[in-house]
């Protein structure tokens, strides 16, 4: 028995690979929100620790759906008043960008909680010891800090991974043709939804257990050393 995707193979694909895009670029974003808000709740500056709270509180408290809406319909405006400014009247945000925008403001807000828990499991000796060597807070930071940071982080940010590679399905409310997408257009033209939705299922497991994997072994190569000289 051969399953027929009625010739929507190749849009399969291509929604595959946007979702991969997506899901990517959100990541890239979102570790950045991720590590700055850790840093400012962390921070011994009152302003700074209020401010990395209400990202992460604020952020969280709002499903991701309504933030790909907010962000995506919310900036028509603005983006129409700065084409007109500066002479492009047809100026707008794409779906993509829009997507990357609220999945990688999502995902930084999670990651500000396990990057904040990651630091907060460095022994302060560490710091001290730093200090101790004459050693400036950013060389503290980039060298000691940050190294274990993401050691004891990487399972956290893997889950997180896993989440946001499934949210990108969210993205199709504001027509960007990933899987989801790519799938509804195909159960329209075909009217065989539950081959298509299946077959949709089977590309996200297929991307996460992928994720996994990749996941895997880059816990084990962070910590190599760690393994050793605990042995």
């Amino acid at each position: 028995m051969t399953l027929d995707l009625h010739g929507f193979g190749p849009a399969l694909a291509a929604g595959t690979l946007m979702t991969i895009k997506l899901a990517l670029s959100a990541l890239s974003l979102g570790l950045v929100l991720g590590l700055l808000g850790a840093l400012a709740k962390t921070s011994p500056l009152k302003p700074l620790q209020w401010l990395g709270g209400a990202y992460s509180t604020l952020v969280r408290g709002i499903p991701e759906l309504l933030w790909v809406l907010l962000i995506y319909f919310g900036t028509v405006n603005l983006m129409r008043s700065i084409g007109e400014a500066i002479g492009y009247p047809a100026l707008e945000l794409s779906a993509f960008s829009a997507g990357t925008i609220a999945l990688g403001l999502c995902f930084g807000a999670y990651a500000t909680e396990v990057f904040r828990g990651a630091i907060l499991a460095i022994p302060k000796g560490h710091r001290e010891a730093g200090q101790a060597l004459g050693m400036s807070p950013s060389r503290i930071l980039w060298r000691i800090i940050l190294p274990q940071m993401w050691r004891i982080a990487l399972p956290g940010l893997g889950n997180l991974f896993m989440i946001l590679m499934k949210d990108t399905a969210l993205v199709s409310v504001i027509g960007l043709e990933e899987i989801m997408r790519r799938s509804q257009i195909a159960v329209t033209a075909s009217k065989e939804a539950f081959t298509f939705y299946m077959v949709a299922a089977f590309i996200y497991l297929g991307l996460t257990v992928f994720a996994m994997t990749g996941m895997y072994f880059l816990e084990r190569r962070a910590g190599r050393g760690f393994a050793r000289s605990a042995a």
